[in-house]
């Protein structure tokens, strides 16, 4: 099926059907899902060949991982965001070139795709505080789209976040709203953004209620061992605290483990706030979720940072684009009022 077909099938012109599969932001997000939904269905293809001659084009669009990054490999979060890219591109007509480097080689490798142009743009992951990848692209004049924001330095670049900050505030609020007032945050690893970000708001909600968080933050790769192994370490020392607050489902699972081995019960000893990615294949329960969460669905985040770069690499004049995205809130098994304090031992007189 050609592309003048697949438009007489919808009864649209093939204008826009062009359009919504290339992301452009003046087709509504319902006709898009339209066209991708009949262009799946149809099993419609974009002729690669023909349309990079046509635009002078690779129709690739690159993800690249560093070496000292390769947790983000095997990580569902990463493969939930590729998969949704991955429809957009696919309806569009782009393939995705994924390249694992060493971290000492990934300015070498976005320079030459820049100089042999074989990519049409790069979708940035895991943004650090400061990230040398922003400038350098900037620099290069490759189209590309940050997933996450760099806390410091320019922000006249493309990106699609969510807001961390708030989220995590409103979270920690949540939190000291049940009267729990030694919340313990775990978080992802230090010198990323996200959960730069996360502590952020977290620390404004306590200072706001006149709370102490020095010792009941931690920062770390964000697995079930880290969240079971951390949690037992703070369960077991003096002034454990009544409440979690996780920067992952996964690191959640492990946080459970050390409650249950203590036979703490959930909600009624401790209570459990998780950031929750919504993967398609890790569910969080779904009428009545286990944890109470911060819900954001990663899958779409893929498809909206793709749709974008989509637009920029078509009509580069319209960047930067920014996106800034809303978690919500969302109520479960794992949180309730924050038990009384244990009983003062009695001096004898």
């Amino acid at each position: 099926m050609n592309l003048r077909q697949l438009a007489e099938k919808l009864g649209l012109s093939q204008t826009t059907v062009s359009r919504a599969l290339n992301g452009y932001p003046e087709v509504s997000e319902a006709t898009r899902r339209r066209v991708q939904d009949a262009a799946r269905l149809h099993n419609y293809t974009p002729n690669s060949w023909a349309k990079g001659l046509a635009t002078g084009r690779s129709n690739a669009i690159a993800h690249v991982i560093p070496v000292n990054s390769t947790h983000e490999m095997v990580n569902p979060v990463f493969a939930d965001f590729l998969a949704g890219a991955g429809e957009v591109y696919s309806a569009a007509g782009y393939d995705m070139l994924l390249s694992v480097v060493a971290a000492e080689e990934e300015e070498r490798l976005y320079r030459s795709f820049g100089a042999r142009h074989n990519v049409d743009g790069l979708l940035v992951h895991a943004p650090l505080r400061d990230d040398p990848r922003v400038p350098l692209l900037k620099e290069i004049g490759l189209p590309f789209v940050v997933h996450g924001r760099a806390t410091e330095g320019s922000g006249d670049y493309s990106w699609l976040d969510m807001d961390n900050r708030r989220a995590f505030r409103r979270a920690t609020q949540f939190l000291i709203d049940l009267g729990h007032t030694r919340i313990a945050l775990i978080n992802g690893l230090d010198g990323m953004d996200f959960a730069i970000r996360r502590h952020a708001g977290y620390a404004e909600a306590l200072d706001s209620a006149g709370l102490a968080a020095a010792d009941c933050c931690r920062w770390g790769e964000m697995t079930e061992q880290y969240g079971y192994e951390t949690a037992a370490d703070l369960l077991d020392g003096p002034d454990a605290p009544t409440a979690f607050l996780v920067s992952s489902l996964i690191t959640a699972i492990g946080i459970r483990r050390a409650c249950e081995e203590r036979d703490l019960s959930l909600a009624r000893d401790v209570s459990i706030v998780s950031h929750d990615d919504d993967l398609s294949y890790f569910r969080n329960g779904r009428s009545d979720p286990y944890f109470t969460s911060l819900r954001s669905p990663v899958r779409e985040h893929g498809r909206r940072a793709a749709a974008m770069l989509l637009r920029l690499i078509e009509t580069p004049e319209e960047g930067p684009l920014q996106e800034l995205l809303e978690a919500e809130l969302r109520l479960g098994q794992s949180t309730g009022r924050a038990p009384p304090p244990p009983p003062r031992a009695v001096r004898q007189g």
